[in-house]
């Protein structure tokens, strides 16, 4: 019981430290996104692989409503034959860089999750991004790692607890797709669906 009520409260005051301004911003950047008809690519390893996928079908689903563009969304963990075609070929450092190389245009956005931020195939995708013009954010834990610093917008997880971290970027999407769907205007505040999503997993 005792580890129960620690992982629990240690996770509250963690995500009592999240950058607030920092999520309204890529809230933001998303919505212009979809009015100007860019591509979001959605990237991670591992937990994190698992949470692009999660976050790529959500945004592009969740968010469809009459009257609106849909979201043009890739999730580059999920074309399995051309992910491993590129790991066999090319070395799994390339897996995402190389996807992007024959995708990404000027002024699409570039989602890379990756708790340590130090993933070597993550870091390449960030840094061909950056050579197409496109905008990079991050989702990172830990001290943020080399994708902290390449990121235009990094949505910081202070916890060195890896499940943790992996447990606030999975919110983190679930918050901002449902910000999108609500269609919040292009600035929003989002202290009260914070407190909702807190509410609901701690029954407060």
């Amino acid at each position: 019981m005792e580890f129960i009520h620690n992982y629990i409260s240690t996770l509250q005051i963690t995500m009592d430290q999240l950058p607030r301004q920092l999520i309204t911003d890529v809230i933001d950047l998303l919505q212009q996104a979809r009015k100007k008809g860019n591509q979001v690519f959605i990237l991670g390893n591992g937990g994190s692989a698992s949470t692009a996928s999660h976050f790529a079908c959500d945004l592009a689903k969740n968010t469809r409503q009459e009257g609106l563009p849909h979201f043009r969304v890739i999730g580059l963990t999920d074309n399995m034959a051309m992910f491993s075609a590129l790991a066999n070929d090319g070395g799994y450092e390339n897996v995402f860089s190389e996807q992007l190389a024959s995708l990404v245009r000027p002024g699409d956005i570039v989602i890379a999750i990756s708790a340590s931020g130090n993933s070597k195939n993550v870091i390449n995708a960030a840094e061909a991004a950056h050579r197409y013009e496109a905008t990079v954010i991050g989702f990172t834990g830990f001290d943020g790692g080399r994708l902290g610093q390449l990121a235009n917008i990094n949505l910081h997880v202070n916890s060195n607890i890896i499940e943790h971290v992996e447990d606030i970027h999975l919110m983190l999407e679930h918050l901002i797709v449902k910000t999108i769907k609500e269609q919040a205007p292009p600035s929003v505040n989002v202290t009260t669906s914070l407190a909702q999503i807190s509410a609901e997993i701690f029954g407060d």
